[in-house]
């Protein structure tokens, strides 16, 4: 394993990134951000937010891949290796954006560990369906769905799993605006209601949530592309969906929005929920406007599978 210093940044060449924290009030605390998805391109936006983290918070964050087993570079369509997860033995929180991921179980034994030891989660788009096991039975009942552990991971751990589109994809975006009587929520701090938006779309869910589920954020169907856009009228708002909540598990706080493409990101409100949420999930104080600005270049692909940049290596999202 080589091991690269480059100014505070650490870049992992054989498995992942990375990113010492500079000052700030999540020194001392370790994020490990789990990637791996065909669709929303995660390889995209958590090397983004860890650079946010590290350089405007202090914390230290570590960036996985799914990795080519032949060639090394990051393949999202590699959905049985995300080597690297052994971070997850030392850290004080777990963000995850996989999708239909068919892990072995040497490398799932250290998300399940951390999720059963009772850690917190924040959980992004596509982590609601984040497993699909077809190779080994051993974490069977961690897939999608489960029906062992009704949604398994997702729907247990997270508060949903995979249901469906509820607006039309890639054609109708999301506006989010705040759940009634959540307006003062942490999370939701520094942030005016319908300044969220992101051009994927909301995703459906089985209401009311389960267990101690409490919905933030509810995703306003708006027919097109851009943040202006009308709402759809009809059944489809009515009611709308949650797009942000939070619920426990074993004792954990946990934070999951179906938002999150790498484009979503784009916008800052989003970005501040869920920094917010990452502070709010560690038991940190959240701050009264957290400094979501990018750090460095940041232009996202466009969600669609087989539409991730081809080639590419863990360091190369250092640039």
């Amino acid at each position: 394993m080589v091991r690269l210093l480059v100014g505070l940044w650490l870049v992992t060449s054989v498995w992942g990134i990375e990113f010492a924290g500079k000052s700030g009030p999540g020194r001392g605390k370790h994020i490990v951000l789990v990637s791996g998805d065909e669709e929303y391109r995660s390889e995209e936006s958590l090397p983004m937010l860890a650079k946010i983290l590290s350089e405007r918070h202090g914390f230290k964050c570590t960036v996985l891949f799914a990795i080519d087993k032949k060639d090394g570079t990051i393949n999202p369509d590699q959905a049985d290796n995300l080597p690297g997860l052994e971070a997850l033995d030392h850290a004080d929180l777990m963000v995850i954006l996989t999708r239909f991921r068919d892990l072995p179980d040497e490398q799932m034994k250290h998300i399940v560990d951390y999720v059963e030891g009772g850690k917190p989660i924040v959980g992004l788009r596509t982590a609601t369906h984040a497993f699909n096991f077809k190779t080994s039975t051993t974490y069977a009942k961690w897939s999608w769905n489960s029906k062992e552990w009704d949604g398994g991971f997702g729907r247990q751990v997270l508060g949903e799993t995979w249901i469906r589109h509820h607006g039309k994809h890639a054609v109708q975006s999301t506006r989010g605006l705040f759940a009634p009587g959540q307006e003062k929520h942490e999370i939701l701090r520094g942030i005016r209601s319908g300044e969220i938006w992101g051009p994927s779309d909301v995703y459906a869910v089985r209401l009311p949530l389960p267990g101690d589920s409490v919905p933030l954020v509810l995703g306003e169907v708006l027919d097109g592309m851009k943040p202006d856009d009308a709402p759809v009228q009809g059944p489809v708002n009515e009611p709308m969906m949650p797009v942000a909540w939070t619920q426990t598990y074993k004792g954990a706080r946990i934070f999951t929005t179906t938002m999150g493409a790498s484009t979503d990101f784009e916008n800052a409100a989003l970005r501040r929920m869920v920094v917010n949420a990452m502070y709010w999930t560690l038991g940190m104080k959240v701050p009264s406007e957290a400094d979501v600005r990018l750090v460095g270049d940041y232009r996202p692909t466009a969600f669609g599978f087989g539409g991730h940049v081809k080639g590419l290596r863990p360091e190369d999202y250092l640039k």
